[in-house]
């Protein structure tokens, strides 16, 4: 029977006991109980996409078929080699397409003489 033997707390009777609400924000005053859920939240973030047209979603699709692996998977990989690549900072943005098209060649041209400046209309 339910009242003859003491269970003790429910689970997470005693993590919600030890906390604590200042100014509409919850304090964990157990360090053992935020730092166990902050390593899990460290090691596994979600992320959702709200949005994707059914193009992409049917290209992920198939690239994921194509590799062996769930459109999820294909996703985390498709990130992870996105953002692998250590990012360009501080470089020249005329001076990088200059080098892409170096090896094209360059084109002269021919400039128009310049002449002098018209005077400008007379409002009456």
């Amino acid at each position: 029977m339910r009242g003859e033997r003491d269970e003790g707390p429910a689970l997470g009777d005693d993590i919600r006991q030890q906390t604590t609400s200042r100014g509409g924000l919850s304090h964990d005053l157990n360090p053992c109980a935020s730092s166990a859920s902050s390593a899990s939240i460290d090691t596994m973030a979600t992320l959702t996409i709200r949005r994707l047209d059914d193009n992409t979603k049917a290209r992920l699709r198939v690239r994921a078929a194509h590799h062996g692996r769930s459109m999820e998977e294909e996703a985390r990989e498709i990130l992870r080699s996105a953002l692998s690549v250590p990012p360009r900072s501080g470089e020249n943005l005329a001076e990088s397409i200059r080098e892409l098209f170096a090896p094209l060649g360059g084109v002269e041209l021919e400039l128009p003489p310049r002449e002098p400046i018209r005077r400008p209309p007379a409002f009456k």
